[in-house]
């Protein structure tokens, strides 16, 4: 059988990991074994499922330095990231061990005859086996930020990771090992047919990437009759307003737009500005000519390569289609050098209907427009068919506020970028970027059960017993 392999994109000679995919049938067998060892791991108690992952945050924080050298070998994210990311990561398994606690439903009033006292509760239930399909961006927190809280909840998980980021998705079953049930957790690495053969084995699925992919994994479980959640990316849009001060927001719109080269769903992928545009076009291409590209190892480099060499070639046609359209490059190109790098690059002059500033294309690549007013600043924010995060910048209270109430995307943020995650807090967007309800905080406990009404009424009182 012919392996699948991650590779570093920084240096494609090197092979990270290789792995024989799991094929279909055995996928089936697995998710038996996980459903098996979950009726048991659902019966434990509060405190049993806790210390599970404390202990495996507990054990990736002794393995910190580790983990992250493996992040930016296998994804190419810069080493600051990776170390943020690892982290993270950490923080996510302590917070779902301490939501073990949580209430698992509600106390109502009941409806019940005088002689027949009871109670009328609500009762969350674990849902059996969540089938996660996971990418390479953040190869260790998004895995975690899915399958914490589905453990939490008493259930089992089948993980599939990005063939890009074999290894990591190895890292997250070492995390585990020895602390769950035998069987409770599998790592399932392989292409598009083991993912669909996850969704398929699953009863309850969450999927972090592409639309493309993202639309196949909601009909698969749709069809399947299974709650589904979708993170299917964004084009995202930072509205500078004329008091915002056009150095101190120019590097975190640079941050935010170039960071890891781009290669978030809530990167920046339009700036657009309210009035002229000049000033803060100056200070946005200084801010980008000041990040510095290079090998991800180095603790001072902000922009690495890119994924690919096949994502390389996907931003680069971006950009001269662009250009070809009329669109102007307002940076200077980088040299040439080994990995798949990609130059970190602003366009102005584009037509908004363009497909570079309508559709996604995952890397170092932002357009900037100009507006006459905060109307046509939404307007032009709202355009595009997705709805992640948009990020607003100024001072005039009354502006902030009239935009975060016109602007119609899931994460909104005001004098803060568009990138970063607060894992306590609900997560997801609107349009074509999201599917389902939200994940991350509370909510992913939610998704990740069923509720349950009982009504548990005493047995009616004889005659006997209601005269006394």
């Amino acid at each position: 059988m012919t392996l699948i392999q991650s590779r570093s994109p920084q240096n494609p000679d090197d092979i990270v990991e290789e792995r024989v995919p799991v094929t279909p049938e055995h996928v089936q067998v697995l998710a038996g074994r996980v459903r098996a060892a979950q009726l048991t791991w659902r019966r434990q108690d509060p405190s049993s499922r806790a210390a599970a992952l404390r202990g495996a945050a507990d054990r990736l924080r002794t393995r910190a330095d580790e983990a992250t050298a493996l992040i930016v070998r296998e994804v190419g994210k810069p080493a600051m990231e990776a170390r943020a990311e690892v982290s993270r990561a950490a923080a996510i398994l302590d917070y779902y061990a301490q939501s073990c606690f949580a209430p698992t439903g509600e106390l109502l009033a009941p409806t019940l005859p005088a002689n027949q006292p009871g109670l009328l509760f609500t009762e969350r239930r674990p849902r059996g086996v969540a089938g996660l399909v996971t990418p390479w961006n953040f190869p260790l927190a998004i895995p975690v930020w899915k399958a914490a809280p589905a453990l939490a909840a008493g259930n089992g998980v089948l993980l599939k990771p990005s063939p890009s980021a074999l290894a990591c998705g190895n890292l997250v079953q070492q995390l585990f090992d020895g602390l769950l049930p035998a069987n409770l957790l599998h790592v399932v690495p392989g292409g598009a047919d083991t993912g669909q053969a996850v969704i398929q084995a699953a009863d309850v699925a969450s999927f972090t990437g592409s639309e493309s992919v993202g639309r196949k994994v909601v009909a698969a479980a749709t069809q399947g009759g299974l709650p589904v959640q979708a993170e299917m990316g964004g084009q995202n849009a930072a509205v500078v307003l004329p008091d915002a001060d056009p150095a101190t927001t120019a590097i975190m719109l640079a941050g935010a737009a170039m960071g890891y080269a781009g290669q978030k769903c809530t990167a920046t992928r339009r700036i657009i500005v309210v009035g002229d545009a000049a000033v803060f076009t100056e200070a946005l291409v200084a801010a980008v000519a000041a990040l510095r590209v290079g090998d991800p190892t180095n603790v001072d480099v902000v922009v690495g390569p890119v994924i690919t060499e096949a994502a390389r070639h996907r931003v680069l046609d971006a950009v001269t289609a662009a250009r070809a359209a009329g669109g102007r490059v307002l940076t200077n190109d980088i040299a040439t050098r080994d990995g798949f790098y990609v130059a970190p690059t602003l366009l102005d002059s584009v037509d908004p209907g363009h497909s570079v500033a309508c559709e996604e294309t995952f890397g170092p690549v932002a357009t900037i427009f100009a507006v006459p007013n905060v109307r046509a600043a939404a307007s032009l924010a709202n355009s595009v068919r997705f709805g992640l995060v948009t990020s607003v910048h100024g001072r005039d209270i009354g502006r902030l506020f009239e935009l975060t109430k016109a602007i119609d995307t899931g994460l909104i943020r005001v004098n803060a970028p568009t990138t970063g995650v607060d894992f306590h807090a609900p997560f997801g967007g609107e349009k074509a970027s999201s599917h389902g309800p939200r994940e991350q905080g509370t909510a992913a406990l939610d998704f990740y059960t069923s509720l349950h009404t009982v009504t548990f009424a005493t047995p009616p009182l004889t005659s006997a017993e209601e005269a006394s």
